[in-house]
């Protein structure tokens, strides 16, 4: 081992804590509490913590009248919405275990995740989903019960409660222990068939106490977010169980396209994401000066921004900065917040890496960004900024009680008791992931500095080796291209080859705004990919991202992919990762063109 880092200040966590048990704690001491809240009309209408815990022990009891065992696994085929957390707190409290579905999944899919996991029943969440699993229906004879909660599903589960039921409930939650599972969450399967990591109650109450003796900014009933990413996922989920274990506010937003509308109304004070969300709102912001002809003023201003951020991190911000920087404040970095709603103050991300430039600029219109770093398999944080440690260009110091460390060969290893059980019915990964002294190889590399932040340089798996020896992390570049508003996605490729190469997706939002602004008379892909401004555009980009490298790893070849990539596609993941091995098997005629065949 090259270097260990643990953060000290572990927060104990009662044997009995977990996911249930918080909400009725809170539910006990603040009944009033506005918990939940979704939308409807122009608002958003709340649920109280009362309510919200009444529901839930009515819909586990609808399930323990449906005859479903203690220990029994349940999916949940459900996009984010009110229901979803519903259903996952009654799964718990009737003593079984969640099994998430992503709303994207393919009939395939579905079965293998139900089947798997032999779930005795399967929620879905409207009558689409429900024809996706009638598909394969047949050879799942062990899911006994299917329901959709677009035709009266939890209406239908809480009128099947009885005293009995109810009592039974009770006792099953009180026989909750941290080894239980609560949940099981398939990888999203860049490559090969999705794995079930085993998460359990300890996991999730062990991580949710550490989250918020880390961040007590983000924790409370003072402070609100709108939950928009997929709660299939785990970044979202322990997000969920951190809120209603601290008594934060959720509110479930419509879809990310109805973002601009929702947070000036919900107004929260904090939010979580992936970063290509905040490139996207960051590009958006830049579209609309671009349009209204004041892009050279956003881009002094951005400017400055990273440059107060880079001061601070420094220790000193130049005089002449914090001038121009209060005079944009007003000007511009105050109308960006209000896209937010005007009150956040934390942005957290996860799932990928932000970047310095993003995230420095952030940080200096006023919104810190927090980032942090985690996978299914650690619960989803294991390391984390925070107000009080944030270091931008990392992914944070870890968890309290969580110790990180760099192997011989530059891979991080992760210790805590945020570490899953292990991959459903599958010794063998488990085996390689864990070792018996309870380190979990992440397949990331990375390293830790001499202050504990750790820094994530991309997937050992991905990592390409050029024909002349030279190994490349494709995440370097590839982040800094997705900085450019016409990028939407991109994908290094060069393994074995004489140099290194890139597909780059095109934005299809920004490329219409991009024509205007050039006069262009067609705005079809196809026509653009030999225009030269088109062209010079790109090859900017790829000048920007080679700075990042030597000249051995820079891109010295690019191709425009005919359409974006998309998770219906199946070529990204439900958090907008890209599926290598699919993409390069659907455009090998382009990688064969690149390299002369």
């Amino acid at each position: 081992m090259q270097k260990t880092y643990t953060t000290p200040g572990e927060a104990p966590v009662d044997p009995k804590d977990n996911p249930i048990s918080a909400l009725i704690a809170l539910a006990e001491e603040h009944p009033d509490l506005p918990s939940l809240a979704y939308r409807r009309g122009d608002g958003f209408v709340d649920v109280t913590a009362g309510e919200f815990l009444a529901r839930v022990k009515d819909l586990a009891a609808g399930l323990v009248a449906l005859g479903i065992e203690p220990g029994s696994r349940i999916a949940l085929f459900c996009a984010t919405r009110l229901e979803f957390t519903l259903l996952d707190y009654a799964i718990w409290a009737a003593g079984c275990a969640t099994v998430t579905i992503y709303e994207t999944s393919s009939a395939e899919q579905v079965q293998w995740i139900v089947g798997n996991s032999d779930s005795v029943a399967l929620i879905c969440e409207n009558r689409e989903m429900k024809a996706v699993y009638d598909e394969v229906a047949g050879e799942l004879p062990n899911c006994r019960h299917v329901l959709v909660i677009d035709d009266g599903a939890l209406d239908e589960l809480a009128s099947k409660a009885t005293d009995e039921a109810r009592a039974e409930v009770d006792r099953r939650i009180a026989a909750i222990s941290h080894d239980d599972l609560a949940t099981l969450v398939y990888t999203s399967g860049t490559t090969g068939r999705p794995k079930g990591c085993v998460i359990t109650h300890g996991n999730f109450a062990w991580t949710a106490r550490q989250v918020g003796a880390a961040l007590p900014e983000l924790t409370g009933p003072s402070n609100r977010q709108l939950m928009f990413l997929p709660l299939a996922h785990i970044f979202a989920r322990i997000v969920q169980v951190v809120c209603v274990s601290s008594g934060v506010k959720i509110g479930y937003s419509a879809g990310i396209k109805h973002l601009t509308e929702e947070l000036p109304v919900f107004r929260p004070t904090w939010i979580f994401s992936v970063p290509r969300v905040f490139e996207k709102i960051y590009n958006a912001a830049k579209q609309k000066a671009d349009e209204e002809g004041k892009g050279k003023i956003f881009d002094r201003a951005a400017a400055v921004a990273v440059a107060y951020s880079e001061g601070l991190q420094a220790g000193r911000v130049p005089l002449g900065v914090k001038l121009q920087h209060a005079i944009f404040d007003k000007l511009v970095y105050s109308k960006l917040r209000g896209v937010f709603g005007g009150e956040v103050r934390y942005a957290i991300s996860g799932g990928a890496a932000l970047g310095a430039r993003l995230g420095h600029f952030f940080r200096g219109i006023g919104l810190m960004p927090l980032e942090g770093y985690g996978l299914t398999e650690t619960t989803a944080a294991s390391t984390v900024n925070t107000p009080t440690a944030l270091k931008i260009g990392t992914v944070g110091r870890p968890l309290p009680g969580v110790t990180v460390g760099v192997a011989d060969d530059g891979e991080l290893l992760v210790k805590g008791k945020h570490i899953f059980r292990g991959y459903w019915k599958n010794e063998a990964a488990t085996k390689e992931a864990l070792e018996p002294d309870g380190w979990f190889h992440t397949g990331d590399l990375g390293s830790i500095d001499d202050d504990g932040f750790v820094s994530i340089t991309g997937r050992k798996k991905e990592l390409i080796v050029t024909a002349g020896g030279k190994n490349v992390a494709p995440a370097v570049l590839e982040d800094r291209l997705r900085a450019h508003p016409l990028v939407s996605q991109a994908m290094v490729v060069g393994d074995g080859k004489p140099f290194i190469a890139v597909l780059i997706a095109v934005d299809p939002e920004a490329l219409p705004v991009w024509c205007a602004a050039k006069g262009k008379t067609s705005c079809e892909l196809a026509d653009l990919v030999d225009d030269a401004d088109f062209k010079a555009d790109i090859e900017a980009a790829i000048a920007q991202a080679n700075k990042a490298v030597s000249h051995a790893e820079a891109i010295k070849a690019y191709r425009i992919l005919p359409r974006d990539l998309s998770i219906e596609g199946g070529e990204l993941t439900p958090t907008l990762k890209v599926k290598r091995a699919v993409v390069a098997k659907r455009y090998a005629d382009l990688i064969d063109d690149i390299y002369g065949g």
